[in-house]
């Protein structure tokens, strides 16, 4: 039972967790990514890069153009002490064309906290 528990404990933070990293692509929040990223993450962009943490970071940075990001159709999987989140996302460009794509985000636990260490998004 206790673990059944923790298991709806950790889809809930996962949840949460899932909604800021969303929020924080849509206002390029670098303070909040740096508060959840793990030092050994990494990124699979849309255009193919690979980017480490820093350039994450870097990239989060610059100033964003799209609006409206949402994601959809969220699932949550765990695995023990490693979760896989798999996501849908609209959002509008900034020439105002609606656009889509989806992604994965691997999350573990480190230290008692849910850390994000590697992203795949792709566009539509």
């Amino acid at each position: 039972m206790a673990a059944l528990g923790r298991e709806a404990a950790d889809h809930d933070a996962l949840t949460a967790l899932n909604r800021d990293y969303i929020a924080s692509v849509q206002r390029g929040d670098v303070k909040r990514f740096d508060e959840i990223l793990a030092a050994e993450f990494y990124c699979s962009n849309p255009d193919g890069n690979l980017v480490d943490r820093a350039g994450f970071l870097a990239q989060t940075a610059r100033p964003v153009t799209i609006t409206g990001l949402v994601s959809e159709d969220v699932l949550i999987r765990l695995f023990g002490d490693v979760a896989v989140i798999h996501g849908r996302t609209r959002y509008t460009t900034a020439e105002g064309r609606a656009a889509s794509g989806r992604y994965t985000d691997v999350w573990a636990r480190r230290d008692g906290r849910w850390l994000a260490v590697s992203a795949h998004v792709t566009r539509g």
